[in-house]
């Protein structure tokens, strides 16, 4: 069932509300067969952004590309994309299976037809056995397994994810993580989610990319992204990372890059303030001078042969290669 699906493109693209400018002439460009994380904080312009890409929302300037052509101002259901709600949005009085075929039936398709298409969708999802079903019926995970099929019964070229996750238990939402992805490979389309957890854009993305204050912070491969942050505030937001002032100015370094060593070994001191075991390492909170806190994670092997208490002064050492000097 995998199809070849488009590139989208979003060139200078700007919303306001008001006097309040959402999103800042951004660009960017996703490619084709992708799994994209838009990631930011609350307020950050990554829903809006979503919202117009999907036709939910107009666009004030600028334009959304999809396979070259302006789908700016098209209705949504003209688009070549689908959205995924964070509140699923399912129909209470229908069945799963209609559930499913509700964007068919407004299309006009042939009621048997839409049926043997919802059914298909079903079983992609793994629901079959639930066709009969109403939504209240369903746990939360089969809910969303719905949604995700009644999204994609319209075969779109890229499908838009608004924290999909966000509804589900810590246990489901990995396991959903996993379903995504398999499901994005399976279909060979674009998926693009917002979300502002960094260890569901790390696990999901192929691209990752940080959006702050209306504009685009940073983006890349997920991986690259997180060892080279660019500014303070992708460091600080993408987690595990230390953002230290040196006299060369700012820069970032893993906090599992960090050594604790004796103090005056060479390197900075610092005095411990917090200790915490977290199973396969131990979190280190330290202050050092200028008052700023730094966290280093050591492997619990590691640190239970030369342990350290709150009040320790100690000496942290680090590789040159693992500092990352920040724009900003």
């Amino acid at each position: 069932m995998a199809h070849v699906g488009q590139d989208i493109e979003l060139i200078s693209l700007t919303k306001r509300y008001g006097q309040t400018l959402a999103v800042d002439a951004i660009n960017h460009h996703f490619r084709a067969n992708s799994y994209a994380c838009l990631l930011g904080p609350s307020g950050c312009g990554k829903s809006s952004t979503l919202r117009m890409m999907a036709g939910h929302e107009s666009v004030t300037d600028g334009s959304i590309l999809l396979g070259g052509s302006d789908i700016s101002h098209l209705p949504p259901a003209k688009r070549g994309t689908a959205m995924m709600f964070q509140n699923y949005a399912l129909f209470p009085h229908l069945s799963v299976l209609d559930n499913v075929a509700f964007s068919l039936k407004m299309r006009g398709e042939d009621a048997a037809l839409r049926r043997k298409k919802a059914a298909e969708m079903l079983e992609l999802v793994d629901l079959t056995a639930l066709a009969d079903r109403f939504p209240d019926q369903l746990s939360g995970g089969q809910q969303q397994r719905v949604a995700l099929a009644r999204a994609l019964i319209t075969r779109p070229q890229v499908l838009l994810l608004d924290e999909p996750l966000s509804a589900l238990d810590p246990f489901l939402r990995v396991r959903m993580r996993t379903e995504l992805k398999k499901l994005q490979r399976e279909l060979g389309i674009s998926f693009i989610h917002v979300t502002h957890g960094q260890d569901e854009a790390l696990a999901l993305a192929d691209e990752i990319i940080v959006m702050n204050n209306a504009g685009i912070e940073q983006s890349g491969p997920a991986r690259d992204v997180f060892n080279a942050p660019k500014t303070a505030f992708v460091a600080q937001f993408i987690g595990g990372h230390n953002v230290i002032a040196l006299p060369e100015g700012p820069v970032s370094i893993r906090a599992d890059a960090l050594r604790l060593t004796s103090a005056d070994a060479g390197g900075l001191n610092g005095n411990i303030t917090s200790v915490e075991y977290q199973g396969t390492h131990v979190s280190v909170l330290l202050r050092i001078a200028g008052d700023q806190e730094i966290t280093a994670t050591v492997r619990d092997v590691d640190f239970f042969q030369h342990p350290h208490a709150p009040g320790d002064q100690v000496g942290l050492q680090w590789d040159q290669n693992d500092l990352h000097h920040l724009t900003a």
